[in-house]
């Protein structure tokens, strides 16, 4: 379904409408190719396809942008990662002790 269009009723018309991979799809053919052509093909009127490339050379950039939120997020991942790295590290680090103390102990009783 993420590459198709869909058509939804309102009162007796039927409006288009498409998904978004549908018009990323089409207005990276816009770029690349004949507009009218690829306007007949999928049975889209030209001036939508222009307009979905025109959208798409506008806004391409911010796909590339970190926002601070995505910034934030990705290092409470990181630190979250580190966190649970070190517990494991405390947890073997005990038991070496609590092996280290058992065998002292041991050695001392002999």
């Amino acid at each position: 379904m993420s590459n198709e269009k869909l058509e939804v009723k309102i009162g007796s018309r039927k409006k288009k409408s498409y998904t978004a991979q549908f018009k990323l799809d089409r207005a990276l053919d816009a770029l690349r190719g004949n507009v009218a052509d690829i306007a007949r093909k999928y049975d889209l009127n030209a001036n939508l396809l222009y307009l979905w490339r025109d959208q798409l050379i506008e806004r391409g950039p911010q796909v590339f942008e970190t926002t601070p939120d995505q910034v934030v997020g990705e290092l409470k991942t990181k630190v979250a990662r580190l966190e649970q790295m070190l517990g494991k590290k405390e947890v073997g680090l005990n038991l070496l002790k609590n092996f280290s103390n058992f065998y002292s102990y041991r050695n001392m009783s002999s």
